[in-house]
C-alpha cells in the first residue's frame, strides 16, 4: 500500500484534500477512486485513506480507519555526522534513517570540505528534510527523525550531551560490536568525522569532553559507510533490524 507523508493535522472520517506533490505521485502511480493508500503526519501511527476524487492537479482521499503501529527503536540514537563532499549526505540522511537513527546532527569540522553559507545551509537543511521523509515513507516509520541545524564540531562538543557520545577512530581501543555487547541498549550518540577524519586535536577535544573512542574493526571505512556500519551494529546487537 503507498505511503505518503502529510504534515497536516488528521483524523478518521475527515476529507483531505493532499498536498500537490502527493496527488501527483499518486497520479503517476496511476491510482484510482476506490483505491487505498497510508497517511502519517510524523505524530505517531497511521492511517489508511480511500481515494474519493481525482482531478488534474488535486487528489482528496477520506481517513478510514487508524493505527498505532511504530517501527521506531527502543533506544534513542543520533548520528552526528561531519559533512562530507558532493552528494553523499543525501545518502547518509536517506540510509542512517531506514536504519533507524532517531536524530541527525550535521558538523562542519576543520577539515571539511565544503563550508555552507547561510543561505546554502537553509537550501541544504529543506533538501534533507525531503530525503528524510521520503525514506520514513519507504521504510514504515510513523516518526520522522530529527535533523539538527548544522553547527561548529568544536562549539558542539562544547554542549553537554545527555546521552554518551561514541567516536568512531582507527584509533579506538575497544571495538563498538565488543563495547556493545557489554552494555544494555541505550540511547547513545555516534560522532562520524569527514574524508581524512577528524584532526588530532578534535579527536582528543572530543575525549576530554566525555567521547568514549571506539574502533569499527581493522578496516578503515569512508565516512559515508562508517556512521552506517555502526548504526547497523548498534541496532543488530540491540534491537534487531
Amino acid at each position: 500500500m503507498p505511503r505518503f507523508y502529510c504534515q497536516q493535522p488528521l483524523e478518521i472520517n475527515l476529507l483531505l484534500s493532499l498536498p500537490e506533490h502527493i496527488a501527483h505521485h499518486i497520479q503517476v502511480l496511476r491510482l484510482e477512486i476506490g483505491d487505498v493508500i497510508t497517511l502519517f503526519n510524523g505524530d505517531g501511527g497511521e492511517y489508511a485513506a480511500s481515494i474519493e476524487h481525482i482531478e488534474k492537479k488535486r487528489v482528496a482521499a477520506r481517513l478510514k480507519t487508524f493505527s498505532p503501529r511504530e517501527a521506531e527503536p527502543a533506544h534513542g540514537l543520533t548520528l552526528a555526522q561531519v559533512l562530507p563532499e558532493g552528494s553523499k549526505m543525501d545518502w547518509i540522511v536517506e540510509k542512517a534513517v531506514e536504519l533507524g537513527v532517531t536524530s541527525i546532527q550535521p558538523l562542519v569540522s576543520n577539515r571539511s570540505v565544503i563550508r555552507l553559507s547561510a543561505e546554502r545551509a537553509t537550501k541544504k537543511m529543506a533538501h534533507w528534510k525531503g530525503i528524510l521523509a521520503a525514506a520514513s515513507e519507504q521504510c514504515g516509520r510513523n516518526r520522522l527523525p530529527h535533523l539538527a541545524d548544522p553547527l561548529p564540531y568544536q562549539r558542539w562538543i562544547d554542549q553537554q550531551d545527555l546521552h554518551p557520545r561514541l567516536l568512531l577512530s582507527p584509533r579506538g581501543s575497544q571495538s563498538l560490536s565488543a563495547w556493545a555487547k557489554h552494555h544494555p541498549a541505550q540511547a547513545v550518540t555516534l560522532i562520524i568525522g569527514p574524508e581524512g577524519g577528524l584532526a588530532p586535536a578534535e579527536e582528543q577535544s572530543a575525549i576530554t569532553h566525555g567521547a568514549l573512542c571506539l574502533t569499527l574493526g581493522k578496516r578503515i571505512l569512508r565516512t559515508e559507510t562508517a556512521g552506517l556500519a555502526a548504526i547497523a551494529a548498534l541496532q543488530s546487537i540491540w534491537d534487531g533490524l
